[in-house]
């Protein structure tokens, strides 16, 4: 299998980025360091503005002009979805449980929020409530995932310790979608966003955010 193709890797403005969507214009990064989201300029690469999280951002999507963010809250680590005005701040009231009490990585396909559950390798839809619509199983355990045009991108490995990680194709439009390898991402990559032509993800151990293509794009 052939590797992604890096298109650049730069500086994340925190430590340890983890979380990371686009909205359009903007590539939005959470730092397990700091806590907080950073609204990114992707052309000068500066930070225009940044808020603080209720908890340790894990996951993210854009929802229409607002974005969803998964936080570990609490000593227990409890995971719950919160919400986020770009430029504004969090919604201290709205708060969704993850399924399970657990979850890591977020996608919005436009109608449904949909939630990884790394080490049980799958992929959940949930409604307004949370309550558990469908179900998509992954090859792989799930360190990334993005929703572009009704398919379902994952990061997945099956070992966390090394380098061998794969970006999994699942198409959503399907009833039972069929996963497909597209290629493999040579660092323990996490999260994933795509911001119309390239693919983005974090190499979180490096510090870095890296933009790619798949191999023959």
């Amino acid at each position: 299998m052939r590797d992604i193709v890096e298109l650049s890797r730069l500086a994340s403005p925190a430590e340890r980025p983890q979380s990371l969507c686009w909205d359009g214009s903007t590539l939005w990064m959470g730092s397990l360091a700091t806590k907080l989201l950073y609204a990114i300029d992707p052309k000068s690469w500066t930070v225009k503005w940044e808020v603080e999280a209720p908890g340790a951002p894990f996951g993210m999507a854009a929802v229409g002009d607002e974005l969803r963010v998964i936080c570990g809250e609490t000593d227990d680590d409890n995971r719950f979805i919160r919400r986020c005005a770009p430029f504004h701040g969090f919604d201290a009231v709205f708060r969704i449980p993850c399924p399970d009490d657990t979850g890591s990585q977020l996608g919005w396909d436009g109608a449904l929020l949909h939630v990884s559950q790394w080490y049980n390798k799958r992929v959940l839809a949930i409604d307004e409530r949370g309550a558990v619509v469908r179900e998509i199983p992954s090859p792989h355990e799930i360190c990334g995932q993005v929703i572009v045009d009704g398919v379902l991108y994952l990061l997945g490995t099956d070992d966390e310790s090394t380098d061998d990680y794969f970006l999994t194709r699942l198409d959503l439009r399907s009833e039972t979608p069929k996963a497909e390898d597209l290629a493999r991402v040579p660092f323990p990559g996490r999260a994933l966003a795509f911001d119309g032509q390239h693919f983005w993800t974090n190499h979180r151990s490096a510090h870095e955010i890296v933009r790619f293509s798949l191999p023959g794009a």
